[in-house]
């Protein structure tokens, strides 16, 4: 796979195509400074970046879409040269909330479209103004949902025009399996996010979705704080194994780089998420080295089978 920093775009199954790197926009509202995300997404628009990955509830798409627009006013990029991802949060699942849920991004980022669309979770929520719902013991309010329902409202946003792709996340073969055998299914997953990373490099459902010509997209390619809330202090520091490490010293990159070139080289896309100006910088930089067959080797051998991220539902 011949890649560099202007092209590594791969296809999707319906024509459309999706850069291999992009930037997370994760942040809690709690803590981030308003206007992070407007001025790191426009940070990361200069370096190169054309994929972003956002959603409603991060409470920031108002600021990407701004960044985005600025960009775009600047003469920076062409709208058709940005990827943007949103999702479709789990307390909108019922059919017919799908499409407010989307015209709600929409609105966010003043946007005319967004470029795939995502069911976050094969999971619901109690619907209603809380995103997320818990009982008076604190545990999380669950709602029945119907996939398949779900999918065919998402159908119907693409043929209105609103997204050009449609996607999943956090599905398994089964979940998959339900969305492929829908009777009248119209368009098909195009992509499946999930963690993704050396010591959680996901063979088996990765073989599935290649032979479904579904494309992954990995969260947390790198980890991620240790924040024992919600991160698995279980799972070593990941950019301090050794074999990265190594690896990395051998073409001058850091064991950050190492990890996101391995993804991208198997064709899995990575969006490591960033607000520092330094490592959104940082981790663009892997367009000038390769990984050898026996590094690729080496680092799919630190598979643990060890999520970085706690399930807390």
């Amino acid at each position: 796979m011949d890649l560099t920093a202007d092209s590594h775009t791969v296809p999707l199954s319906d024509g459309n195509r999706i850069p291999l790197l992009g930037l997370g926009t994760y942040a809690d509202p709690r803590s981030t400074a308003k206007g992070t995300a407007l001025e790191c997404v426009k940070n990361a628009i200069d370096v190169g970046y054309r994929h972003f990955d956002g959603a409603l509830v991060y409470f920031n798409e108002h600021e990407v879409g701004q960044a985005i627009r600025e960009k775009i006013a600047d003469g920076t990029v062409k709208r058709e040269d940005i990827f943007y991802c949103g999702k479709l949060w789990s307390t909108f699942q019922p059919p017919e909330m799908v499409r407010p849920a989307l015209e709600s991004t929409l609105k966010a980022l003043k946007l005319d479209y967004v470029d795939l669309y995502i069911v976050e979770l094969p999971m619901a929520f109690k619907p209603g103004n809380d995103f997320y719902p818990r009982d008076e013991n604190g545990k999380y309010i669950y709602h029945h949902t119907d996939l398949c329902a779900t999918w065919e409202a998402m159908e119907a946003c693409k043929d209105a025009g609103l997204v050009k792709s449609l996607g999943v996340s956090n599905f398994n073969r089964r979940q998959l399996e339900l969305l492929f055998n829908k009777p009248g299914l119209k368009h098909k997953p195009v992509s499946n996010q999930i963690e993704c990373h050396p010591y959680f490099t996901q063979p088996k459902l990765l073989e599935y979705c290649r032979q479904k010509d579904i494309v992954v997209v990995g969260y947390s390619p790198i980890g991620t704080s240790r924040d024992p809330s919600w991160v698995n202090l279980k799972c070593p520091p990941l950019l301090e194994d050794e074999v990265l490490v190594s690896i990395g010293k051998k073409y001058s990159k850091s064991s950050a780089q190492v990890a996101l070139r391995f993804n991208v080289q198997r064709g899995v896309v990575v969006i490591p998420k960033s607000f520092s100006p330094q490592r959104i910088h940082h981790n663009y930089q892997i367009f000038d080295f390769s990984l050898t067959e026996e590094e690729m080797k080496s680092i799919e051998m630190l598979n643990k089978n060890i999520r970085i991220l706690l399930s807390t539902w």
